[in-house]
């Protein structure tokens, strides 16, 4: 496994992998790698010849009030997780590598950002489109590997690469769960005794109105209400949002039709846990 900082030095690097009539598989991360990147490893490793692995704690993606410096970073830790699910090199750049001066360009996202967690954080799709656009013309892969759990973050890259007519293969890779059905997130570590065996009825509710759909219902505030009563009454997390739209187009819908997506937010005391599921009738 190698490990690159410099773009000229990664390309050259892949051009001869290329050459050589080999695929390319990338996972674009921020780092801290936990088991649900792990997943993303493993399945780029059965799919492709060679997979790139970027780790790079993106500026641009980042509101005021959200502290860029204190994300947390463990590259030598980063390094030997890659390694052990495959990974053949790491793009781990700074930021003046990527951003070597002010860009005079970025990207702006226009559709399927006010709904769910985008309608509180203002820019930071702008900010994943730009940097996603660097990291797929630096790497030119033909998959990437994105986690369902962020499953907006995955609609507004199948936007991207539409629009901007990118050729490579989205690969969304379900979501890792624990044995009761929490997805599984750096941030449950957050959670107290209690609440760790509370929230995995965020899922349950999902899958009652999975339940619910599967025996006739399509009503999208019946389906929602559901949703609500078993975590209200299974939890003391305050509830964000619950909310179904099309997807990946993320329209709002009175009645489920084709394929779609009911996600959750709920809050607990030091922690903000997000879950969904997708659902194609």
């Amino acid at each position: 496994m190698k490990a690159f900082t410099k773009i000229s030095e990664l390309r050259a690097e892949l051009l001869k992998e290329k050459a050589a009539g080999k695929t390319v598989g990338f996972v674009p991360t921020m780092g801290y790698l936990h088991e649900g990147h792990a997943s993303l490893m493993d399945n780029a490793r059965k799919e492709n010849d060679v997979v790139v692995l970027s780790i790079f704690v993106n500026p641009l993606q980042f509101g005021p009030k959200e502290d860029f410096a204190s994300y947390p970073r463990d590259f030598e830790r980063d390094q030997q997780v890659a390694k052990n699910h495959g990974v053949d090199y790491i793009f781990h750049p700074t930021a003046e590598e990527m951003y070597p001066q002010q860009p005079s360009v970025i990207a702006v996202v226009q559709d399927r950002t006010e709904v769910l967690c985008g309608k509180s954080r203002p820019g930071h799709f702008d900010g994943v489109a730009t940097v996603l656009s660097k990291l797929f013309n630096i790497v030119q892969p033909n998959r990437v590997y994105f986690g369902m759990k962020d499953a907006q973050q995955v609609a507004v890259v199948y936007g991207l690469v539409n629009d901007f007519n990118i050729p490579l293969e989205i690969v969304p890779v379900p979501t890792v769960r624990e044995e009761d059905g929490l997805a599984k997130s750096s941030r449950n570590v957050n959670l107290s005794p209690e609440e760790q065996n509370q929230a995995p009825a965020i899922y349950q509710g999902l899958k009652l109105a999975d339940q619910a759909i599967q025996a006739g219902e399509t009503n999208s505030a019946k389906l929602v209400k559901i949703v609500e009563t078993h975590i209200n009454e299974h939890t003391e997390g305050i509830i964000d949002y619950i909310e179904i739209y099309s997807y990946p187009e993320l329209k709002e819908i009175e009645q489920v039709t084709g394929k779609i997506i009911i996600a959750v937010a709920v809050r607990f005391s030091k922690v903000r846990l997000i879950d969904n599921l997708i659902i194609q009738l």
